[in-house]
């Protein structure tokens, strides 16, 4: 089983969040038990925004033994055709891109996506099992 994690569950381990803390690093622990943990660029770059460094970056992300895993060029493709219907559907510019890259990433190349942020995944990756942290 190949989970994808979101960038907010792993904001949520290291940074040690009070509120969600501790049931994304028991989601984690779950995720690893059934298989591997994958990050897209995207999830990589917005971790490594919160370190002061590349390197500890990197290391805190080894912790967790998350593999590196590149959106191949269909699923960037697919990300942006999600982008084109969320926007025709209305949607404002509260989910850009990145968002739908991870999304992509997600339903192409793993199995589920761990996130909190399950209600815009679930609307606009019809077909992606999304887990939840939070409501567990």
């Amino acid at each position: 089983m190949i989970t994808a994690v979101d960038t907010s569950v792993l904001l949520d381990v290291f940074s040690a969040d009070p509120l969600h803390g501790d049931r994304s690093r028991q989601a984690i622990r779950s995720c690893l038990q059934q298989g591997s943990l994958i990050g897209c660029e995207v999830v990589w770059a917005e971790v490594a925004a919160v370190f002061p460094d590349p390197v500890q970056a990197q290391k805190a992300l080894e912790t967790l033994t998350l593999q590196f895993s590149p959106v191949k060029i269909e699923t960037a493709l697919e990300a942006g055709r999600f982008w084109q219907l969320y926007r025709a559907r209305g949607g404002r510019r509260e989910h850009l891109i990145p968002d739908f890259l991870v999304g992509a990433h997600a339903l192409k190349q793993a199995d589920r996506l761990l996130t909190r942020d399950r209600g815009f995944y679930r609307d606009y990756f019809s077909g992606l099992v999304v887990l939840d942290p939070s409501s567990s």
